[in-house]
């Protein structure tokens, strides 16, 4: 599974959350999406550790604390959903 990362601020680098995320286990992949027109982050990753159970303990320990000045949420990363906006060529 993944753990979704929220309200992050905007100076937040991939360095930074694997050193934190580290404390409560193996980092296998940390993602930080960024604006497509601006290259900045987005305010949100996501985090993959080794083992669920250590997903759990981060997720348990880090959700609602501050760091870097923001309460955070972490949880479970949901499946991402199509949206049918309308992105995708759709001649109708």
């Amino acid at each position: 599974m993944s753990i979704y990362v929220g309200n992050l601020s905007y100076e937040v680098t991939e360095a930074d959350l694997n050193s934190v995320f580290a404390e409560y286990g193996s980092v296998k992949r940390v993602h930080v999406p960024t604006d497509r027109d601006t290259g900045r982050p987005r305010g949100f990753a996501f985090v993959e550790m080794g083992t669920d159970a250590q997903e759990a303990t981060a997720i348990d320990t880090l959700d609602g604390a501050e760091w870097m000045g923001r309460a955070l949420t972490v949880n479970l990363a949901r499946p991402r959903e199509n949206s049918g906006n309308g992105r995708r060529n759709s001649f109708n």
